[in-house]
């Protein structure tokens, strides 16, 4: 049986027809719970980094970096253990699509970008927008290293 024949690996039968996991409340629900989570904490980071017109966004750079990083340690630790069900589906929608979701925003690190530019500080711009790409896909990569690391070892 392979995902594409209908049949919801989670079911105990194995049974075919139930609804598609983003129709599902139990999923949306952790999601949501996730993703509360996610925002206050990044809020919290906004509070204790508040951005400056013509500075370093440092609350948004510093929750993008932290969430790239965690979601390459679960998504891999979670690879590792086992097939995406059970447990392990529902921490992925808790912890990656929610939480991760949450805390990080791309939509804030775009407007904050934009707003440099338009204050005119493109240097700082440019440098910001580097650095979030470069240093999230290094860190994400890196916490990928580390899960795998770890599952080694253990």
């Amino acid at each position: 049986m392979t995902p594409d024949d209908g049949v919801d690996p989670d079911s105990p039968d194995g049974r075919p027809g139930r609804r598609p996991l983003h129709l599902r409340p139990g999923a949306c629900a952790l999601v949501v719970a996730g993703g509360v989570a996610g925002t206050a904490a990044r809020y919290g980071l906004a509070r204790a980094f508040p951005t400056r017109s013509g500075h370093w966004p440092t609350g948004t750079f510093v929750a993008n970096l932290v969430g790239a990083f965690v979601l390459g340690v679960l998504l891999e630790a979670l690879l590792r253990s086992g097939p995406d069900t059970g447990v392990r589906r529902r921490l992925r929608l808790l912890l990656g699509t929610g939480f991760c979701g949450g805390f990080t925003t791309y939509s804030t690190f775009a407007v904050e970008a934009d707003l440099l530019v338009r204050d005119h500080h493109t240097g700082l711009a440019v440098g910001y927008v580097a650095a979030t790409l470069v240093a999230g896909a290094v860190l994400s990569v890196a916490g990928i290293a580390l899960a795998a690391r770890y599952r080694r070892i253990a």
